[in-house]
């Protein structure tokens, strides 16, 4: 089982490259604790999906430290990396997407994978609940997302991006990409897409891009990423986002998703005063024996 790790992005509201900041006891980043659980849980590689630009940054203080605990490779995001008669603005700076992040692991990703953002904590119950469904005997068109309770995903300091999950017995059905925030003690998504907002129970799931995929995936990626850029009409900005490959594959009847359950505690830093919450949260973990003081 391979960990693919979507670091290519910069934390815009965060303001740097938030994936190497120190949030352990002994200077571990998020992605530390993040192979940590993973390993633990019998992933055996691992794909850092970044920009060719920090390669050297992250190969000597990331990549140098696990190479000899789990298998790595490493996978430039780039906007040239596009089907031919096509062309990306000169002027866009931002990757073209998490999809097409994704994409770009198809000649080094030939197993059952887990995808996660940099800059997310997910807690290592996610990890194991992802592994032990990897090993279960399914078809290689029944992917998965690990569903967290909204109530485990939010931040004191703001609102925050979320997939609301909504799901038939374990199926997921839709996923309605939202801003949300918790106000006068309820739970308030904001769709992304314009429409009203809704509250949500506290133990509605919600996705935080922890899907579980099958190789399979690489053909769907490139027929759909062709025709995103084929009908797109900013080119500028426009992104090819996981989620909605996945939703309308599940339209197209081609896939299923089953939404997986956990107990985890999302934390991150999306915003700069979240920094110090997280790193008294994991320091709480290492008291508890959770982690060891010294990761590696």
């Amino acid at each position: 089982m391979t960990l693919v790790i979507m670091a290519a992005g910069m934390g815009s509201r965060f303001g740097g490259l938030k994936q190497i900041e120190p949030v352990g006891p002994n200077g571990e980043f998020i992605i530390d604790y993040s192979i940590y659980d993973a390993i633990r849980a019998g992933f055996t590689k691992v794909v850092f999906i970044i920009k060719e630009e920090n390669y050297d940054l992250f190969r000597n203080t990331i990549g140098l430290r696990i190479e000899g605990k789990i298998e790595v490779e490493y996978v430039f995001q780039k906007n040239d990396n596009i089907p031919d008669g096509i062309e990306i603005p000169s002027t866009r700076v931002k990757p073209l997407g998490t999809g097409h992040a994704i994409l770009c692991c198809k000649e080094v990703v030939k197993e059952p994978f887990l995808i996660i953002n940099a800059d997310d904590f997910y807690g290592s119950q996610a990890y194991q609940e992802a592994g032990n469904y990897l090993r279960g005997n399914h078809k290689d068109t029944e992917y998965a997302l690990i569903g967290y309770r909204v109530a485990n995903t939010l931040t004191e300091n703001g609102a925050v991006k979320r997939g609301v999950c909504e799901v038939d017995g374990k199926n997921l059905t839709k996923l309605i990409e939202s801003s949300v925030e918790k106000k006068d003690g309820q739970m308030i998504a904001t769709p992304l897409d314009g429409s009203e907002a809704f509250i949500v129970p506290e133990n509605s799931k919600v996705s935080m891009n922890m899907f579980l995929f099958y190789p399979n995936l690489f053909s769907i990626l490139e027929r759909e990423f062709k025709t995103f850029l084929e009908k797109s009409t900013d080119l500028e900005k426009g992104e090819f986002l996981i989620p909605d490959v996945v939703f309308d594959s599940i339209k197209r009847k081609e896939i299923t998703c089953e939404v997986l359950d956990t107990d985890s505690v999302w934390k991150g830093i999306t915003y700069p005063t979240d920094l110090e919450e997280l790193k008294d949260y994991i320091k709480g973990l290492v008291d508890k024996g959770e982690y060891p003081n010294n990761l590696y």
